[in-house]
Parts: structure tokens; sequence; C-alpha cells
């Protein structure tokens, strides 16, 4: 049996859509261990394909070579092959100084000393999925472009049991399907956010016309964002933002009767568990990261707006005023929803 090691993405995002390649490893008898920083190694222990998770400690955009010898030592020979996922020339050092026999991926940031199966960086923006699954194949295979659909058998899938989500739910004092949770937050920067007062306007609908609460869910940097929502909801929303663990928020997720949220790793995280959503994008382009859930519902006003700076893929709006965003209504959201539910 092959003993595989894969060095994880970073986001949240990208670890969730990285989730088909490790399951087609899995299916022809690689035993994976993922190697992972902290915020994004939840993600893969909800993936029972993977045996083990081990946490990197490495804080972001530090190379910390003194780390990477150190762990790289501890594991020579335990390894047959490593996939390294992010692009980085940092990415790849553990497996070369691992010594670990096959090490692939991508070219990326011109690799060609670390890895000895290099592939060559696709052009333009890839759908994500079929960016990380192709390194399964056993030679470079195309990969399918903007625009183009990801086929069935590749959609992320996550996995926690009912003792897990109702251990969380306990936690927050909710109990599972009777709350629907917003993530209105984006790591990557404010032009990806849908507007907070939309965010309110459809929280008080979702009070009037269900009678469940909203749960607010994201990191610390966004609980500011989420007591604006809920000041504007009274009664309507519990903020959680800042105050759960990364796979407490996972297990909300999963545990509730529906999500909206903006193009983010929560979003993916949705999709995964194959929660009823509305995903809302604007400066980014669903056809590159798309929430891959039949039960999702996508809005993107490109063609109907007629923007032509859509998508930007800018952290912030260069006109300043985020008319991608701010023009999706709330009751088209809400209506949205509905559907997705039903």
């Amino acid at each position: 049996m092959t003993r595989s090691l894969v060095i994880a993405p970073q986001w949240i995002g990208d670890a969730v859509m990285s989730e088909p390649l490790l399951a087609k490893l899995a299916a022809r008898g690689e035993t994976l261990t993922v190697a992972a920083l902290p915020w994004v190694s939840p993600v893969f222990a909800a993936m029972p394909q993977v045996a083990r998770v081990i946490d990197l400690p490495f804080a972001h955009g530090r190379l910390d070579w003194a780390g990477r010898r150190r762990i790289a030592r501890e594991m020579r020979g335990q390894f047959d092959a490593a996939y390294v996922l992010p692009n980085s020339i940092k990415s790849a050092l553990i497996p070369w100084l691992a010594r670990i026999p096959r090490r692939v991926g991508y070219q990326g940031e011109g690799r060609w000393p670390l890895l000895n199966e290099r592939w060559p960086n696709p052009a333009g923006r890839p759908p994500m999925v079929a960016f990380y699954s192709a390194l399964a194949g056993a030679a470079p295979a195309p990969i399918a472009q903007e625009g183009r659909h990801h086929g069935q058998g590749d959609v992320p899938r996550l996995h926690f049991d009912d003792a897990a989500i109702a251990a969380a739910c306990e936690k927050a004092g909710l109990v599972a399907k009777t709350y629907f949770t917003f993530a209105p937050g984006a790591e990557y920067g404010p032009a990806k956010c849908w507007p907070a007062e939309h965010y309110a306007e459809l929280a008080r609908a979702i009070d009037a016309k269900h009678g469940v609460p909203v749960v607010l869910l994201g990191s610390g940097k966004e609980a500011e964002l989420c007591q604006r929502i809920a000041a504007m909801a009274p009664g309507a929303c519990l903020v959680l933002a800042g105050k759960t663990s990364l796979r407490d928020a996972m297990a909300l997720i999963a545990g509730s009767r529906g999500m909206v949220s903006n193009d983010s790793g929560l979003m993916h995280v949705a999709a995964a568990f194959g929660l009823p959503q509305v995903a809302v994008f604007g400066s980014t382009s669903p056809e590159h990261t798309p929430p891959l859930n039949a039960r999702a519902r996508v809005l993107w006003l490109k063609a109907e707006l007629g923007l032509e700076c859509m998508p930007c893929f800018e952290r912030t709006c260069r006109f300043g005023h985020t008319r991608c965003l701010v023009d999706v209504k709330p009751q088209r959201v809400g209506a949205a929803l509905e559907d997705a539910l039903g």
C-alpha cells in the first residue's frame, strides 16, 4: 500500500475543493496523511478517507526554514509519495527535505529542483476541483477552463456524524435543523461581501416566515460585521462569529436548515455537506469557484447588470460602488433560498 503525504492548501475553500483528489487517491489504495496549517486542518478531519492530519506550526507567509527541516527529518522514511497542492516554493520544501521518492505537483513558482513529477501550470483560472483532481492522473491531464462544467464525480463531500453535530449545537444552545446560518464575511476582502443591510433585511424576513433564528458565523475578524447585522435585525440573529472553532462552525453549518453566504470558504463547506444554500457572487466568478452542490442556488448578475468590470477579482471595488453585490436584492436571495429548501 502506498503511503502518501498531501501538502494542503492554506484556504478553507481550496481545502474543501481538494477533497475529490483525496477521494481518488484513497480509492486506489493510498493511505493519506495531510499536512495542513491549523486553520484549515479541521476540513481534512471531516474527510473519512484521510487517515491522519498533521498540523504545521507555521505562521502565514513565513518560510521558517528551521521548522520545515525539523518536520522533514521526522518524516523521513514514512512516505512513498507526496502531492503538493499549493503552488509556492516553500510548500514543496518538506517533501524534498524528507527525501520522499515521488513528489507530485504543478511547476508553480519555478519548483523544478523540488518536485520530480512537475506538471505545467494551466492557463487562466481553471475550476479548482479540476485543478487539484488532475494531480491523480498518471500523466498531465487537460483541465477544463472557466465556463466548463465539472463532472458529476468531482463533487467535494465532507462528513460529520450526528453526535458531532449535536455536540456543537449543544455548546451554542441550539438544536439541529431549527436555525439557518449566514456567513457574511470573506477572508479575501470586502469586494466579495454582500451588504450588511441586505443580510439584516433577509434575517428579518426569515424570522418572520420561519420563526427560527439565523446564526451568524465567521472568524473573529468578522465579529464586528456580524454584530452590525444583528443590530439591524433585532431578535432575529445569534452572533457566533469568532466564538467557535472552525470544527464547530462546520458542524453548525451541517446541522442548519440552510445557508446564505458570499463566495467564501464556508460557502464551500455548506456545499460539501449538501446543504440548501444561496451563494451571492459579485467580484468573483462562479465559473471558477462554484458551490458544487445540487441544492445550491447561485446569484451572479453579470449578464443582467452589464458591468464590464465583472469579475474583477479585486479585494476592494475600484469604483467604490460594489454594484455587482448591492444590486442583488434581499427579496431575490430569499426567494432563491426558498427554492433551494423546496
